[in-house]
């Protein structure tokens, strides 16, 4: 496992087929080796969402934490990503702070509600590189 601390971790429900959809996404375009992964299941997500007095047990919202800097959730934490993506996903970036996160989080919802009908349920098996970047402790 790499250190996490110098990483963007981005926090995903690790039983759902679209967040796991959008984790490969990610591991694919991580070009720069910023992104680390961990469910919100395991037990460092566990440990991230009560140090924050946050939900345990509700999955459906995707965080992006930079260790001693910030976290963000649902659309914010998406157009973070993008941006740090850089490129072509700079643009996404672009048009997604273009409207209110009160507009995008309503749709982010939205998905996050039908995530389990929307999704194919694939098991997605990391290449032992890709492995290096799940925390699960």
């Amino acid at each position: 496992m790499e250190n996490w601390e110098n990483k963007h971790i981005i926090f995903f429900d690790g039983d759902c087929g679209v967040c796991n959809f959008w984790v490969q996404w990610i591991l694919q375009r991580d070009k720069k080796n910023q992104f680390m992964f961990a469910s919100l299941q395991s037990d460092f997500g566990q440990k991230f969402l009560g140090e924050r007095n946050l939900d345990q047990k509700q999955f459906n919202t995707l965080y992006l934490w930079k260790f001693g800097s910030y976290y963000l959730i649902k659309s914010k934490a998406i157009i973070k990503v993008l941006d740090l993506l850089g490129g072509f996903y700079s643009i996404g970036s672009l048009i997604g702070k273009i409207f209110p996160t009160s507009l995008s989080d309503r749709l982010y919802d939205v998905i996050s509600r039908n995530r389990m009908k929307i999704s194919n349920q694939k098991c997605f098996l990391p290449t032992p590189d890709e492995r290096k970047k799940f925390i699960e402790v």
